[in-house]
């Protein structure tokens, strides 16, 4: 029996193309996504090196503003976007202010640019979630159709032949085999991402409470 996927494509309903059509555009949205985040992630890895190794100087000698400028220039890395909120917190703060206010400044600048970096970091995995969750059931009523239509048109032409029956369902099978091609790569990509956000929020976490430290450090030093 000689198998053809163009001719099962041709001969499926409409129903079942549109289904195929709609798997098609989850794969598209759920690669994009995917090659979003690596490019972001990676460029988020390389820049808080550089970032790290350009910073340390300028912070050990009590130069804010070169630190925040160099922050700027690393604006992909989410440990510069941390370290310059919350030396931008400390800047605003009066001068007059009491060293409580002063650091108080700079953590709830800390706490606001860690949950907007966050959420940068995490945009799109929930859209990778659904994908990998729904798209084999979007597979599986594709074949429920498909099932149908074959049934319908066996009954209406009285022909009972099981070629026919089984040529149908091969056909009908296809979107749940595409389901399943849609899913499993969009559950690895949200797997392997949600393992690096986990690791993202420990780095910035870990930054938030040094720069803290660092500020409090630099106030205390004032005195």
């Amino acid at each position: 029996m000689h198998w053809n996927l163009i001719e099962m494509l041709r001969t499926m309903s409409g129903t079942a193309e549109g289904v195929i059509a709609l798997l098609l555009l989850m794969s598209a949205i759920s690669f994009t996504i995917t090659f979003n985040r690596i490019l972001m992630y990676r460029a988020a890895r390389m820049q808080t090196r550089l970032f790290i190794e350009q910073v340390v100087a300028p912070l050990g000698e009590g130069r804010l503003g070169e630190a925040i400028s160099i922050a700027g220039r690393n604006n992909k890395s989410h440990i510069a976007k941390i370290v310059s909120a919350g030396l931008e917190g400390f800047q605003s703060a009066s001068f007059f202010d009491s060293t409580a206010d002063m650091v108080e400044s700079a953590k709830s600048g800390l706490e606001r640019a860690t949950m907007v970096v966050h959420q940068e970091l995490k945009k799109g995995l929930s859209g990778l979630a659904t994908i990998g969750s729904t798209a084999p059931f979007v597979g599986l009523f594709g074949t429920v159709i498909g099932i149908v239509h074959v049934f319908m048109f066996q009954s209406s032409h009285e022909v009972s032949a099981l070629s026919g029956v089984a040529r149908g369902i091969s056909e009908a099978l296809i979107t749940t085999a595409l389901g399943l091609l849609v899913a499993v790569p969009a559950v690895w990509s949200y797997n392997y991402f949600n393992g690096q956000m986990e690791s993202f929020d420990i780095e910035m976490k870990n930054s938030s409470k040094e720069m803290e430290t660092y500020l409090i450090y630099r106030v205390g030093g004032r005195k």
